[in-house]
């Protein structure tokens, strides 16, 4: 296609993802006053950037001789793949590894104006300073080299590739379950505190009306007495007995009834309350486990992409990177 092989094409791509891995760390890492190495791959290259090439030079090499032409197709081919590529990985892997939501003319945090208008003009660059030298050396290389250093290359970015897109799958899942552990604790939380409530009001019930079941019965039994010290004295004694059987059966019936209902329901609470405070505790050990278990490309995606977001998982997200910033 235009003049170059099909494997001169693949080398352009893996030589353009280099260039802008370097031009994006350089960037970033001037910004944070820190080394960045940037990027979705550990690899020092940046897929999006090899691909936006090849895919400038595919739209702008036939129009060439005309740079409005060049600056338009360039516009448009690169802000397509970038919003494309930005839409994908968001669904894919929970999180935006670029977000312009900060800027004033931009589409879902995808693709701003300021960077669409920058993708023009380093279109006219590519074609009319880079590619020049770079498409001589390429077309220069012996083809035996040129092949043995593409499937060397190629077996190295395949690997990274996949196991970079494991790593970012894995973190997607590991950012959407902290954050349903999240919400689970939160709404246990509001039923503990709800439960503990009700428990307090049970009991508090409960000990009032063993209080008036006690002043009932103190005052029936006073009564009987009084009676029975009045009536003769052959009448004393049954009068007496009969007091002391209607208390037993009172203090029986205070019992009972205070071990029906009420106490039922407050033993219930407790079972509730004590089974919401093991699995409050079970969670909060699993989101421990979630998030200070980061493999070497998990820490990667997230240092080599700082200004990544995620609405869905903002909070989590930003526990790891706390956690990281303090291994660090």
């Amino acid at each position: 296609m235009y003049r170059y092989d099909w494997y001169h094409w693949i080398t352009f791509f893996y030589i353009y993802c280099f260039f802008g891995w370097i031009f994006e760390s350089t960037y970033v890492s001037l910004k944070k006053r820190h080394f960045v190495n940037r990027g979705f791959l550990r690899l020092p290259m940046l897929p999006l950037y090899g691909t936006g090439a090849v895919m400038m030079l595919w739209v702008s090499l036939p129009v060439k001789d005309n740079l409005f032409l060049v600056y338009l197709f360039g516009v448009i081919a690169a802000t397509a793949l970038e919003y494309v590529t930005g839409y994908v990985m968001e669904q894919l892997f929970k999180m935006k590894y670029w977000d312009y939501s900060s800027q004033r003319l931009q589409i879902n945090g995808y693709i701003c104006l300021t960077s669409s208008i920058a993708w023009g003009f380093l279109t006219i660059f590519l074609t009319e300073i880079i590619h020049q030298p770079v498409a001589s050396l390429v077309l220069a290389l012996n083809p035996v080299a040129e092949y043995t250093l593409l499937a060397v290359v190629t077996c190295f970015f395949g690997a990274d590739v996949i196991q970079s897109t494991k790593e970012a799958l894995a973190l997607g899942k590991v950012l959407e379950a902290m954050t349903n552990i999240k919400t689970e604790l939160e709404e246990m939380q509001v039923q503990l505190a709800l439960f503990k409530a009700e428990a307090t009001q049970k009991a508090d019930d409960l000990r009032e009306k063993a209080e008036n079941f006690k002043d009932d019965a103190r005052l029936q039994i006073q009564t009987l007495t009084n009676d029975a010290r009045l009536r003769t004295e052959y009448l004393k004694n049954e009068l007496k007995q009969a007091a002391s059987r209607h208390a037993a059966i009172l203090r029986e019936e205070a019992a009972t009834h205070l071990s029906l209902e009420p106490g039922r329901e407050l033993s219930s609470l407790s079972e509730r309350i004590r089974f919401l405070t093991e699995r409050q505790q079970q969670l909060r050990e699993t989101r421990l486990k979630l998030s200070s278990h980061m493999s070497f490309y998990r820490k990667g995606l997230l240092k080599g992409n700082p200004s990544a977001s995620s609405w869905k998982f903002a909070e989590a997200l930003k526990e790891l990177r706390e956690i990281l910033e303090k291994e660090d």
